[in-house]
């Protein structure tokens, strides 16, 4: 696998098809996809395949049996981002960086409320109306992703 310069990460995606589009999109934006187990799905399901296509075996893929072991091996250095509907700040204002980690919660319930507390001020939102409850994991990844790749210039 080659070095990539961003980082997706899942945490304990449920969803097989979000995630092999996450993962066509990671390939094509040059980023390495991190899952954090338990998964809600095997990666042999066909959904993956499906929504993976033949970008599959080009993906920076990790996966990690639970976050304190990404920690352990990617101590966090003040360039993780946290993605979700709770936090108070546009993903506008994030300072993306090469190596960046930009985390994803679970589609049907985020991230825990430690996450929430420990790194309030990496928590980061994309705006959407009020009657909006949330975005398809797979969108939220691709505008947050690409507004990454345009800060840093890749």
């Amino acid at each position: 696998m080659r070095s990539s310069r961003l980082n997706i990460v899942l945490f304990e995606p449920r969803i097989p098809h979000n995630t092999g589009a996450i993962g066509r999109l990671c390939v094509s934006g040059g980023a390495a996809l991190h899952l954090i187990h338990p998964l809600g799905f095997h990666l042999n399901a066909k959904e993956i395949r499906r929504s993976g296509l033949d970008y599959w075996e080009h993906l920076d893929l990790f996966e990690w049996a639970c976050l304190q072991e990404l920690w352990e091996a990617h101590p966090p250095s003040g360039k993780e981002f946290f993605i979700t509907t709770k936090g108070s700040k546009s993903y506008y204002s994030a300072s993306f960086q090469e190596e960046s980690f930009i985390f994803f919660g679970r589609e049907d319930q985020g991230f825990s409320q430690e996450i929430y507390k420990v790194y309030q001020q990496s928590c980061f939102k994309i705006p959407m109306q009020p009657q909006a409850r949330s975005l398809n994991l797979a969108t939220a990844v691709a505008i947050v992703l690409y507004e990454a790749i345009r800060q840093i210039g890749l």
